[in-house]
């Protein structure tokens, strides 16, 4: 058994100080934050033969449920779907089910629910995804369909308006006697703002996207006006990570915000048996996945490379657009809506994207789900995993406090 703090270490070496302090004082926090930044120990601890057979498919690898969200499609429409692929991986489809599953007994606490109403959304899933399974048809969710707090959150994002998006996160200076927009910045990175960035990380940039421009009908679009280390996410914290404000369709809130972002191998592949695709790069793998189990992906999703490593450039995606479960403020009937809603979405996604290069085909999906069998184990396997994150947990907590996860000296600011 490998130990917690050393896996933890080892498995975040090499990641930008600045960013990575913050990712370990998050995951300090709970233990469903530390779920969510250590998948690979997730991985590590799921025994064999702990979960019952089940279906090879394309997993998310990382799936929880914080890992659905909203996002405008390349058809111009709303969708809800699943949204991270950064660990997707051709394994075995109870994968998915058990971490998710984990996530809603981990995340219990922090969403105000008692132990037997996580259990009760934990069934409500899996009869959902199995439900949806069995019938074999493949749907989605999107804006005009969508009920309860799905419904509300697409609802929402229509009625977004892009200048005041981009006014939150830009301001106008006045430079060389010009009013020009800049990305807003701060150099502790507070609330999740981005940080600024070296002139060599601005300067590498620009370049990067001046070469993916010559290769686009609108050229003028990708013209960087400013550059900054974004702050998101809990798993790839750390990780080479950029938001770009660009051109867009001009000024006047126009501009457009972009999001690059490292691609590295996923954590799921030192305990997959299967034999997974040769694909040219590890963004080229998490995109082409991404728009295998999705019903429609986002406008923008273009695999890039700088400095020899694999990265995707996408549109922006706020980490506001998620449904934020709160047993506090909503009834359980609500959460449950939210939660079979996400079991289904999981069934349509494998039965999406089965029977490509390897994965089961629709009928052995569905003959899986017509065999009652695997459920109430999968659910004890749950139970049992979401102990051992709470004992990792605890285990990095007493090290964290120890100062064991403290970066010495403290980092430096950047100034961009």
């Amino acid at each position: 058994m490998v130990d917690v703090v050393q896996s933890v270490l080892s498995f975040n070496a090499g990641r930008d100080p600045d960013r990575l302090q913050k990712k370990y004082k998050a995951m300090r926090k709970d233990a469903f934050v530390f779920l969510r930044g250590s998948c690979h120990r997730f991985y590590e601890g799921l025994a064999p033969g702990a979960l019952p057979a089940s279906p090879l498919g394309w997993v998310c690898g990382d799936l929880h449920f914080e890992n659905f969200g909203s996002f405008k499609g390349d058809n111009g429409l709303v969708y809800f779907d699943i949204n991270d692929f950064d660990e997707a991986a051709l394994a075995p489809t109870a994968w998915d089910l058990v971490r998710l599953l984990a996530s809603v007994r981990v995340g219990a606490a922090s969403i105000s629910l008692r132990k037997p109403e996580a259990q009760h959304l934990c069934r409500s899933f899996v009869d959902a995804y199995a439900d949806a399974l069995a019938l074999g048809e493949v749907r989605w969710v999107e804006r005009d369909t969508a009920k309860g707090l799905v419904g509300t959150l697409l609802k929402g994002l229509r009625e977004r308006k892009p200048a005041r998006f981009l006014a939150e996160r830009t301001r106008l200076k006045r430079i060389d006697g010009k009013q020009v927009r800049r990305l807003v910045t701060d150099d502790k990175g507070k609330n999740k703002t981005p940080m600024p960035v070296s002139d060599e990380q601005r300067e590498q940039v620009k370049q990067l996207l001046r070469a993916f421009a010559k290769t686009q009908q609108d050229p003028r679009y990708y013209r960087v006006l400013d550059v900054a280390r974004r702050v998101a996410g809990t798993g790839s914290l750390g990780m080479e990570r950029y938001v770009i404000l660009v051109e867009g369709k001009g000024s006047g809130g126009s501009h457009a915000l972009l999001d690059l972002k490292r691609t590295s191998a996923s954590s799921l592949l030192p305990h997959v048996a299967t034999a997974q695709p040769a694909w040219p790069s590890e963004a080229e793998r998490a995109i082409a996945l991404q728009q295998r189990v999705q019903a429609v992906s986002a406008g923008l999703l273009q695999p890039l490379h700088m400095n020899g490593h694999s990265l995707v450039l996408r549109h922006l995606q706020p980490s506001e657009d998620r449904v934020t479960l709160d047993r506090s403020a909503q009834s359980l009937k609500s959460m449950e809506q939210v939660l079979r809603t996400m079991g289904r979405m999981v069934a349509w996604g494998q039965l999406r994207s089965a029977g490509r290069q390897g994965s089961a085909i629709a009928d052995e999906l569905i003959a899986h789900a017509h065999d009652r069998r695997w459920r109430q184990p999968l659910l004890d396997a749950s139970r049992a995993c979401a102990a051992e994150v709470e004992t990792d947990w605890k285990t990095y907590r007493e090290a964290y406090d120890d100062g064991v996860f403290r970066l010495w000296p403290e980092p430096e600011a950047k100034s961009g």
